[in-house]
């Protein structure tokens, strides 16, 4: 809700695109600057800690804003700090928030289906918030929607506090951030399989999720039609992200995620090519059902993936790597999508990202074996293949 009242209210008091783009983007590249550290700041110290400030702080942002348009003392550049602000506090609570999850479950097991119901969760409220937002805006003024907003974290704070869970086993390291955070980098870059999943994480995010952007042009452009016609593509988009996500709540182990992850990158890429060449709008919407789904699908599994093959006294930092390449490479992406599409049409961009993902898709189908070589042993030793996990028992007690 507040995403959208802050793009309304921008637009609204300069009638400006750019200044829209502006916003936008110091809201999200503190994310790409800043994770890394809130990662070293995550293996140090109590996650839920961090989590009860992160949303103390949210919630004074969220209350001063609507304090500013309350009064009508409201101003762009005060709306561009409070995004800008917003966004270092996001950097610290997206990932921590991941490596908290583990805590939160007793049984490993369900490590999976936690990731997935919380991506659907965040799909859900994708789809209901603006709708909600588009009402209170046109009956009470975005005010409304900052005061809601900051209200909302109240009960989130009070839950945190509530929450009775077993703390990860931190060890408080007294070696520099820098120290930590090249020991972070060292060891998610020299597992092949971390490093090739980030990697294409990256690439799809870069390449392909920012044709989020192109949509209003095709929604007028290509489409001739305006808001109502916007509002139909994004929302099919968002109706297949959260389809993914329940498919993936849905599923009862990690093994095959892999594979999943090679044919959704590549999936998506085939979905942005045909939205790209198509001209016939019903064709379109049902075209962007699967790419929601399969860019949900890919993003989530890779979360999962990566959680379940990590130490724990790396987990943080490993989050913090997983958020800088999911969306702090959005913005770069935003950029350079805007960028193309006033230079080659935006068409064009589309037909270059959805090639670029499955380019990035068939590499790492075709290193497969590879990662399953490297991540087999760690799925043994977790019980997760328990045939592996008693092949290695007998191994030890044979060879000591």
């Amino acid at each position: 809700m507040q995403q959208v009242a802050v793009a309304w209210l921008v637009y609204r008091l300069t009638n400006s695109a750019m200044l829209l783009g502006v916003v936008g983007f110091v809201g999200q590249i503190p994310t790409f600057l800043f994770s890394p550290f809130a990662g070293v700041f995550a293996d140090r110290h109590n996650r839920k800690n961090i989590l009860v400030v992160t949303q103390v702080l949210a919630l004074i942002q969220a209350a001063v804003l609507a304090f500013l348009v309350f009064t009508g003392s409201i101003q762009v550049w005060q709306i561009i700090v409070l995004s800008a602000t917003l966004g270092m506090i996001n950097s610290f609570d997206i990932p921590i928030r991941q490596a908290f999850t583990v805590e939160m479950i007793e049984d490993r097991q369900d490590l999976s289906n936690a990731i997935a119901l919380n991506s659907s969760m965040v799909n859900a409220a994708r789809l209901i918030g603006p709708s909600i937002a588009g009402i209170l805006i046109a009956s009470a003024g975005e005010g409304v929607c900052f005061l809601l907003n900051a209200l909302s974290y109240i009960p989130v704070i009070v839950s945190l506090a509530a929450m009775k869970v077993n703390p990860a086993d931190l060890r408080p390291n007294k070696r520099h951030v820098l120290k930590e955070l090249q020991e972070g980098f060292s060891y998610a870059f020299n597992f092949y399989p971390i490093k090739i999943i980030l990697v294409l994480l990256a690439l799809v995010s870069l390449m392909g999720v920012p044709y989020q952007i192109l949509m209003p042009v095709f929604a007028r452009d290509i489409f001739h039609g305006g808001p109502y016609t916007l509002g139909f593509l994004v929302a099919m988009s968002g109706v297949g992200a959260l389809a993914g996500a329940l498919y993936l709540a849905a599923r009862k182990t990690v093994l095959g995620l892999n594979r999943i992850i090679a044919l959704t990158a590549g999936a998506f890429g085939v979905c942005i090519i045909a939205f790209a060449l198509s001209r016939v709008l019903w064709i379109s919407l049902v075209i962007l059902l699967f790419s929601g789904f399969t860019m949900m699908v890919q993003m989530a599994a890779s979360n999962i993936v990566l959680q379940t093959i990590v130490e724990e006294d790396k987990r943080g930092r490993l989050m913090s790597f997983y958020t800088m390449s999911f969306m702090g490479m959005v913005p770069f992406g935003s950029l350079l999508a805007g960028s193309l599409a006033g230079k080659i049409g935006a068409p064009y961009t589309l037909l270059l990202g959805g090639f670029c993902c499955i380019a990035g898709a068939s590499i790492f189908f075709l290193k497969l074996p590879l990662i399953k070589e490297k991540i087999r042993p760690v799925y043994a030793k977790k019980g997760i293949v328990p045939e592996a996990a008693q092949g290695i028992q007998v191994a030890n007690h044979e060879f000591p």
